[in-house]
């Protein structure tokens, strides 16, 4: 028995600069979690990941992660996520000086 589809995000690693990015509902990237479109049905979710998975020149090791949907957007259920959304954790630099 399969588990049922919970909502998810397309994440990726941006090839030059090695940044977190999310895909958006425009299908562009981005590097903030809350501003990714967050998939709820399961073949929209693996057509985007079909999708980006083809973008090599700017994206490297895509897949879905699962996230809710938030006051400001989607945010990351599980704490890798959560960790990759916020950044680096030993010093401020980088998306946590925007915090």
């Amino acid at each position: 028995m399969s588990r049922a589809f919970t909502p998810k995000v397309v994440t990726a690693n941006a090839l030059i600069e090695g940044d977190v990015v999310y895909l958006t509902a425009t299908g562009e990237w981005t590097r903030r979690h809350d501003q990714a479109r967050l998939f709820t049905e399961q073949q929209a979710a693996e057509a985007a990941l079909s999708a980006a998975s083809l973008q090599v020149a700017d994206v490297v090791g895509v897949y879905l992660a699962d996230a809710t949907e938030g006051a400001t957007g989607p945010q990351p259920d599980h704490f890798r996520e959560r960790f990759r959304a916020t950044g680096p954790s030993n010093y401020a630099h980088g998306k946590q000086v925007d915090l």
